[in-house]
């Protein structure tokens, strides 16, 4: 694989990248513009990328079809999935800024198109989609107003969440058609779309009351999570997914602080801190924003709001929630350690989790995941041939197989084998267990006494039996 760098002031050009060359294999969802050798069976795609040419797409497995003969531009568009959907726990920007780069991207398509007054899909991100910290009340909210019940067990027998109480939405600058904002370009004005006007609306319909500050330009909208209030977010929304992404459109809007210049430096940057460059607005800045989201919680009659959860229970409704968002859809998730933050038992139960939120079978064709970790629970609950084990030595990256069964395997074993730490205790104690060691070995010291000192200040543990053991079995030790 080679790398190749140039300069592209014309824009983005399909046969210029980083790598610059590749080749790519992986099974696609089953679809109608090729007669495959089986109803059931996935096509096999290839993707080949050479130095200064474009990427082409092959299927290795079709009936009447060469498969030397690259796809055209519909049948490519068939054998990607529907959305890549990424998710990142921590400041891991060589995940997202692909992703971030792209939604300013969109961001600048949706302004074009509201200025020249053609139409908009109102999708504010294409195949391309991060969702970060703040998308999480969004992707809570989704989950619970418009949600199946049994998809989100989960939540219910892990954390007691039984739903969302209540909540509220603020919306500044959508009430005019020309818009009171400051736009990305510093102009004085940014427009509102037709498309996001008509989310406005039929949130506004879909809330238990509502008030227009005119002096202000803003609009608070109340929702009593109810029964009633269930029944018209479905009229108007239809599903999980489709509310999620007026909210995202929405969300979307509070880019438009960011100049030209800003975006354009963005872009431009090899440095991979651009998010920092990005300013932040003020809440009250914001063109929108979710506020004062009361949530039920099994036990607890206490007002729960969504922002005193902790990071873990965030995590969890982060992480699985995009899960049960898009299980109906055709997506590859890319999710970077999913699990730092949860608890040992979370960590345990965290595959059979996400199974419980994505369908057995799909008719989109299904999903694909790719996870990273440093958990061995999650290892243990994974066949050999789905994990990937990475080295990097003398800046060398190897990449392997575990040679042992992982499926079931003790998290000692896989501690040990794949993380290449042969102790189960901390350093301190261990510390500790070598400084016993070395007094055992001074005939001067009483070993019965060492041995109840060994017992009074560590734990038990592999490493205190075998020194023990180690004690007893010397000729000082014995009786």
């Amino acid at each position: 694989m080679n790398a190749i760098r140039k300069p592209s002031p014309g824009g983005y050009r399909e046969e210029e990248g980083i790598p610059d060359a590749f080749e790519l294999e992986y099974l696609s969802k089953p679809f109608s513009e090729f007669e495959l050798l089986e109803k059931v069976q996935q096509p096999h795609v290839k993707i080949v990328k050479e130095i200064g040419s474009g990427p082409q797409f092959f299927i290795l497995n079709g009936v009447g079809i060469d498969q030397n003969t690259p796809l055209d531009s519909r049948q490519i568009k068939a054998v990607l999935p529907d959305f890549v959907v990424a998710y990142s726990s921590g400041e891991n920007e060589i995940l997202s800024l692909p992703f971030f780069k792209m939604r300013f991207i969109h961001f600048d398509e949706y302004l074009d198109s509201v200025r020249k007054e053609t139409p908009y899909s109102g999708t504010p991100e294409g195949r391309l989609i991060f969702l970060d910290q703040d998308l999480n009340q969004a992707i809570l909210l989704s989950n619970f107003i418009l949600g199946d019940d049994s998809h989100l067990q989960p939540f219910k027998t892990e954390m007691g969440l039984e739903g969302v109480k209540y909540f509220r939405i603020i919306l500044r600058d959508v009430l005019y058609p020309s818009g009171r904002g400051v736009s990305s370009d510093n102009t004085g004005q940014w427009p509102i779309s037709n498309n996001a006007r008509f989310i406005v609306k039929r949130l506004s319909r879909c809330a238990t009351s509502f008030y227009c500050d005119k002096d202000t330009d803003t609009i608070y909208l109340d929702y009593w999570l109810d029964d009633d209030c269930r029944k018209a977010f479905k009229l108007h929304f239809g599903n999980s997914l489709d509310l999620f992404r007026a909210f995202q459109l929405l969300l979307t809007l509070n880019l438009y602080s960011v100049s030209n210049q800003q975006k354009l430096e963005m872009y431009q940057s090899k440095s991979l801190y651009v998010n920092e460059t990005i300013p932040t607005l003020p809440s009250d800045q914001r063109v929108m924003r979710f506020k004062d989201v009361v949530l039920k919680k099994t036990g607890v009659d206490a007002t729960v709001y969504s922002k005193a959860l902790s990071d873990g229970e965030n995590q969890f409704l982060h992480t699985l929630g995009l899960c049960t968002l898009y299980r109906d859809s055709n997506v590859l998730f890319l999710l970077d350690e999913p699990d730092t933050h949860f608890n040992p038992d979370w960590r345990s139960k965290f595959i059979s989790r996400l199974k419980e939120c994505l369908p057995e079978t799909s008719s989109s064709g299904g999903h694909e995941m790719l996870i990273t970790t440093h958990a061995p629970f999650l290892i243990s609950d994974s066949t050999p041939e789905k994990v990937l084990v990475f080295n990097k030595a003398d800046g060398v990256v190897s990449v392997s197989h575990p040679d042992y069964n992982t499926l079931g395997a003790s998290i000692n074993k896989i501690t040990m084998t794949t993380f290449g730490k042969r102790e189960t205790i901390g350093l301190r104690a261990q510390t500790m267990l070598e400084d016993f060691r070395t007094r055992s070995k001074d005939d001067n010291e009483n070993k019965e006494l060492l041995i109840a000192e060994i017992n009074r200040q560590l734990g038990d543990s592999v490493e205190k039996v075998l020194l023990i053991k180690t004690i007893l079995e010397s000729p000082e030790g014995q009786c």
